[in-house]
């Protein structure tokens, strides 16, 4: 079997709810995370609510008029990690709003680069689990998922996991007798989750990353152009 225990993962739960308050995303989350601590990955949580976290699209937004911003000392965490793992709730069919917040604070990171001229975020995975009462899951992981690769992390097979109760008002994930924790499909498609992610982010930590021939930010900027039809295209 392989080895897992130097990889890093960081879990950023979504909800709208500060600690101490239960949030059902979490409990989900949980499976995954503890499948790969079993694993000896070593995984930390984050609850992103419980954090000041400015809006904007900028590294630091206080730099930009906002007298606090806790994002610089969240992003070291995610940058340390390996796994990115994004819970959310659905809130008309929608991400929370917390998440989309975070999703724009990766976007603001984009300037950043690794040692080899790419994207800080390259070389790294994600995925997404999703909780909710509606209709939703694959809509928000579709958004989610796509921001991420968008921003450079690498999207493994089966990434995206869920559960929604029935449709309205009703039991949510953590709730007795909702069928959850023992749902089969949800339990089945978080476990491959959490697998794949650290299937691929360790095929990519033993590779060195991703090569860099072709996607080199420094060395675009520094006029490769890596086989473009137009090499004076500038």
């Amino acid at each position: 079997m392989a080895d897992y225990s130097d990889l890093k993962a960081v879990f950023v739960n979504c909800t709208l709810k500060r600690s101490p308050e239960t949030s059902n995303t979490e409990g989900l989350m949980g499976v995954s995370r503890a499948i790969m601590d079993r694993q000896g990955v070593s995984t930390e949580l984050v609850r992103l609510v419980d954090h000041d976290i400015a809006f904007g699209v900028y590294p630091d937004m206080t730099k930009h008029g906002w007298p606090s911003d806790e994002w610089p000392s969240v992003w070291q965490r995610i940058e340390a990690a390996d796994i990115l793992v994004i819970g959310t709730p659905i809130w008309l069919g929608e991400e929370s709003s917390v998440a989309r917040i975070l999703i724009e604070r990766l976007y603001a990171q984009s300037g950043d680069l690794n040692g080899s001229g790419q994207y800080a975020t390259y070389g790294k995975v994600g995925g997404c689990l999703v909780t909710g009462n509606e209709d939703g899951i694959k809509h928000v992981a579709m958004s989610v998922l796509y921001a991420l690769q968008h921003v450079g992390y690498t999207i493994p097979p089966q990434a995206d996991a869920g559960w929604i109760g029935e449709a309205g008002p009703g039991p949510s994930y953590l709730d007795e007798n909702s069928g959850g924790p023992q749902n089969d499909f949800t339990q089945r498609n978080t476990t491959f989750m959490s697998w794949n992610l650290m299937h691929m982010a360790a095929m990519l930590k033993r590779a060195g990353g991703l090569p860099s021939e072709g996607n080199s930010r420094t060395a675009w900027d520094d006029g490769a152009r890596f086989d473009h039809p137009n090499p004076e295209y500038r």
